[in-house]
């Protein structure tokens, strides 16, 4: 709960200050933990790692 807390607030943050130049930043991030917390445990985990 309080995540999605912190997630809303910052949303609205981004609305209201309009700093839309955030967006794509925090979607290539959220997108990039994804990415790293599904592939830690299988083989591709070398490889990903290795990219960064």
């Amino acid at each position: 709960m309080n995540k999605l807390r912190i997630s809303i607030e910052f949303l609205r943050f981004l609305q209201m200050r309009r700093k839309y130049w955030l967006t794509p930043i925090v979607v290539v991030l959220l997108l990039l933990s994804i990415l790293i917390v599904l592939t830690q445990g299988s083989a591709l985990a070398p490889f990903i790692y290795s990219l960064f």
